[in-house]
């Protein structure tokens, strides 16, 4: 990708107790999930390689410090045999096949904690076990498909796995992926193109990697109406994105009634990120998520599930995911 082209109650008050006075701030615990595993913290690319272990470690660190883990539900991903069965739901057995022989055990096992993940998130969601919840994972999954190999950083597509998962174990019918991510989502794009159960909604840069969410795209066949792309220009603040939300997903969202709400939360379209251009802050980031929390709360009893995609300044990235989910737990 180029510039330009667990923390449930008993282990979020562990680690409140070793930070002076946080025990002070902290609220009443709500039905937020966190997501997490150790095994997000294992190397996959380079050391010099931006996608590293330090952007999962930076946000637990960040939500510690705030005093956000004591508030949260702690969450396992869900165990190999789910995931599996999972991953066929959009991926082929060729794609699986290739991405373990190609880059062998441990980073094909990273990447299907993520898929677990998320899995679990939406099974909380859906049993109504959980509100809402954030899925801290890596590496991000939006770009890819089909290919057998590494795409954007990504090997698995989680957040189109978590919706076809939705539809198959859950019996829900409509599913909507907003994408705030710097980068556009072609991956998922692409597996739901021609499918009006999922409306798929992308801000991003066009001239960015991977150079596609051209707006004329509007998905195909049964699923012409239900693709939407909304390119940015470099250096959009708040204002446009959140203006872009306003004008079309709001509208959208309406007539498509969403009974579940998944978000590819991409804080690489954070200001000063290392892989884009665009000055969201994290009050714009505050903002969106308050306009998608609205759209779950009037279309699917809340039920909305957040996993984090791209985000490469780790400072910046730390700040803007606590503003979400400090968002998403009622705080703000």
């Amino acid at each position: 990708m180029k510039r330009r082209d667990l923390i449930g109650t008993a282990i979020g008050a562990a680690w409140l107790a070793a930070a002076p006075g946080a025990l002070a701030a902290v609220a009443a615990p709500t039905r937020t999930g966190f997501v997490q595993d150790d095994r997000f913290l294992q190397p996959v690319f380079r050391p010099s390689h931006p996608e590293q272990p330090a952007r999962v470690r930076v946000i637990v660190e960040a939500l510690r410090n705030d005093g956000l883990l004591d508030r949260l539900v702690s969450v396992a991903p869900l165990p190999a045999t789910e995931i599996d069965a999972a991953l066929r739901l959009i991926h082929t057995e060729a794609h699986i096949a290739a991405i373990a022989g190609e880059y062998g055990a441990a980073i094909d096992g990273v990447a299907r904690t993520g898929v677990g993940a998320v899995l679990a998130a939406v099974t909380g969601v859906m049993n109504g076990s959980l509100r809402n919840a954030f899925v801290c994972s890596r590496p991000p999954g939006h770009h890819a498909s089909n290919t057998g190999r590494e795409e954007g950083f990504c090997f698995y597509n989680n957040i189109a796995i978590a919706a076809r998962y939705a539809q198959r174990h859950f019996g829900i019918e409509r599913v909507l992926i907003v994408d705030w991510d710097y980068h556009h989502g072609n991956g998922t794009e692409a597996f739901f193109y021609d499918d009006p159960g999922v409306l798929y909604f992308s801000t991003h840069d066009w001239a960015a990697y991977p150079g596609t969410g051209d707006p004329q795209r509007r998905g195909e066949g049964p699923g012409l109406g239900y693709n939407i792309n909304v390119p940015l220009r470099c250096r959009s603040t708040d204002d446009d994105i959140v203006g872009a939300f306003e004008t079309q997903l709001l509208p959208a969202a309406e007539r498509f009634q969403p009974e579940l709400v998944l978000i590819s939360a991409g804080f690489d379209s954070r200001v000063d990120d290392l892989l884009g251009c665009f000055a969201v802050t994290d009050a714009g980031f505050v903002r969106l998520t308050r306009l998608v929390m609205g759209i779950a709360r009037r279309h699917s009893g809340g039920r909305l599930v957040s996993m984090l995609e791209g985000g490469y300044n780790l400072s910046g990235l730390a700040s803007a995911a606590v503003a979400h989910v400090r968002t998403l737990a009622g705080g703000d």
